[in-house]
Parts: C-alpha cells; structure tokens; sequence
C-alpha cells in the first residue's frame, strides 16, 4: 500500500497512540515502541503493545518487516496523509460536511492567543486573509 493512498482501516484511540510513536521514532519493534509509550501509559504492558502492533498489521495500518529479528513495524500512511483522512471523515459527521464550521468551532475555544496571531500570519502569507 501507498503512503498517499487513503487509509482503508480507522485507527481507535490506542492506534492512534502507537502511530504517534512509530511516526516520531520510525520502523521500530515492539520492545522500542513499548519503551516509547511508557511515560504517557505506564500502564501498558509489552504483550498488549506487541498483540495491538500485530492486530494493527492486519488491518493494513502497519507494515512489518519479517526479515529480521526482531520485525521492525512501520505505519503505511504518512501522518499528513492519515490525519488529513480522519479530518475529512469528521467534518463530514460532526459539521455537517463545513470546514468553515470546524475552524469556528476550533477557534471559539480551542486556539491560544499565540496560535491565532500564527493562523493570522499563515493566512497573510496565503493571501487568504481579507
């Protein structure tokens, strides 16, 4: 599967942890990523992250390189590319389909006022801003 293809399967919450630390760190086994998410889920255990990393391959959101030991797993999709995905999937079921609704709804109680003089800028770079 392409990094630019659209992801097939929607990662739950726990994949979406995991996906963090394997954009941040790169192919990594099951030890390195169980490593990594230990100081946000000290909770979890090596056999849960090895099974969720396993059950991740199947469903297509992970690739695994069994040529050496231990495999090394890396996500199919670019972070761009899958965050863009699960934003357009939730536009479409919690706006109605209207970015414009979203960035309202975002920037009403959700943006410092530091990240909204960096969105003013971004606009006026893009000759967005009116």
């Amino acid at each position: 599967m392409s990094k630019t293809s659209p992801p097939a399967a929607r990662p739950t919450a726990a994949e979406l942890d995991l996906l963090q630390v394997l954009w941040r760190l790169g192919p990594a086994d099951a030890k390195a990523v169980h490593d990594a998410l230990l100081p946000d889920r000290p909770e979890a255990t090596y056999a849960t992250v090895l099974r969720q990393l396993q059950v991740m391959h199947g469903k297509g959101l992970l690739a695994r390189d069994e040529s050496q030991r231990p495999q090394l797993y890396a996500p199919v999709h670019a972070q761009d590319k899958l965050q863009q995905s699960l934003v357009r999937d939730f536009i479409a079921k919690a706006f109605a389909g209207s970015g414009k609704a979203l960035v309202l709804a975002a920037l009403k109680n959700h943006v410092s006022a530091k990240e909204r003089a960096e969105i003013r800028r971004l606009l006026a770079k893009n000759g967005d801003e009116a």
